[in-house]
């Protein structure tokens, strides 16, 4: 008897799983196909597309598949263009239509919506042009229910702001998942969900006394910021070991594709803070005094990146700009010039693991930046201050740009 009710139950399982199909892919459908072309092949006449969540399907094109190319952001086909299969390229998105298979490996296909990788590339470069014009970023410090109000601390140069922003129901509102990396993966969110301490960018305008942004569209995110100083490189997995500064524990950094790289250059101190006398970021002592890591020079020849104020002077970069601005005009490297006894920035959304984080942004060369961030000890004071404890005041490295 036990027996038999093991074989029922096993039965039921074994039912179960093959009821449910193949795991969920939101790129697949029963009648189309979603993703970015990896392959063609006219020949054969089979186009190879991978789909937001890894998926690979062989599309099977015929002599009567139409192609029809349509602008990044359409939300119909009026004016969608005819092309050829000749006109395709790797890198473009493409919308399948057809019968999929069952195992979620191929749709033939008798239309093929296509946007290109140059008019996605043009697209994302006029949002990043849109968001650094007329955006605002920084970290939530209060939340009012009552209104759907939320204050959000920016900083500068000059010191810390804060900006109210209210929170309608016509605003686009999203929120990145925990351990997602893209701008694109923020998912719809409602106000309930955010909270003291997320991280906010904003697309709206600003008040003429900058203290309130209506925004169009809103980001948030749950992220973590730490600095360390890299004890370990794996360039086959993409991690890096580093011992945190602020906690003294060991941390595990995962580097993927969509992670972003970015190096401070040497001599930046006076670009990023002004070199007066015992300013922020001034050359030689950082902020409160302190000498520059012996590893790490206080000074160098390093030009200033596209965007960057030049030249230094007591005043700051110019007109007070909001350092995390900056930070997006730093020159990218790759994992590749990571070096163990670098002091690096990492930011990341919250996961499941405490000790691995998988990098959004990550900042090499960071001494200068955290010198600057530092607050600066009272007078008389016999200890200097952590340096990573500015990470936590205003500055907003998580949520990048479209």
């Amino acid at each position: 008897m036990r027996s038999l009710v093991s074989f029922l139950v096993l039965l039921m399982v074994t039912l179960t799983i093959f009821a449910q199909g193949p795991q969920t892919d939101a790129g697949i459908t029963a009648t189309r196909v979603i993703g970015e072309v990896k392959a063609i092949d006219a020949a054969a006449k089979q186009i190879t597309v991978k789909t937001d969540a890894g998926s690979i399907v062989t599309v099977i094109l015929s002599d009567k598949t139409t192609y029809s190319r349509l602008a990044p952001g359409a939300t119909d086909i009026t004016n969608a263009t005819p092309i050829a299969l000749a006109d395709l390229s790797e890198g473009d998105r493409v919308m399948a239509s057809g019968s999929t298979a069952d195992d979620h490996k191929s749709i033939p296909t008798r239309r093929l919506l296509v946007m290109t990788k140059t008019d996605i590339v043009k697209k994302q470069e006029a949002e990043r042009i849109a968001w650094r014009q007329r955006g605002i970023l920084g970290v939530i410090s209060a939340v009012k229910a009552d209104s759907k109000e939320v204050t959000i601390t920016t900083r500068n140069a000059m010191g810390t702001q804060p900006v109210i922003i209210p929170i309608s129901e016509k605003v686009d509102l999203r929120r990145y998942a925990p351990d997602s990396i893209k701008f694109s993966d923020a998912k719809p969110s409602n106000f309930e969900e955010l909270k003291v301490g997320d991280q906010v960018r904003a697309l709206g305008d600003k008040s003429t006394d900058g203290t309130h942004f209506t925004p169009e569209r809103v980001v948030t995110g749950s992220f973590r910021s730490v600095a360390g100083t890299i004890t370990a490189i794996d360039l086959a997995t993409g991690e890096v070991k580093i011992n945190e500064l602020e906690k003294k524990q060991p941390l595990t950094i995962v580097i993927k594709s969509e992670s972003v790289l970015r190096k401070v250059p040497a001599g930046m101190a006076a670009m990023m803070g002004g070199g007066g006398p015992g300013g922020p970021g001034a050359g030689g002592p950082g902020a409160g005094g302190q000498a520059a890591p012996a590893n790490r020079p206080a000074s160098g020849n390093g030009a200033a990146p596209a965007g960057a104020p030049a030249g230094g002077g007591g005043q700051g970069p110019r007109g007070g700009r909001n350092i995390s601005d900056m930070l997006e005009n730093l020159p990218l490297i790759g994992a590749a010039d990571l070096k163990v006894g670098d002091v690096i920035v990492v930011s990341s959304t919250k996961g499941a693991d405490p000790s691995r984080l998988t990098a959004i942004t990550l900042v090499s060369g960071a001494d200068t930046l955290l010198a600057m961030l530092a607050p600066r000890p009272a007078a008389g004071a016999a200890q200097a201050p952590n340096p990573a404890a500015g990470l936590g005041s205003g500055v907003s490295f998580g949520i990048g740009l479209p």
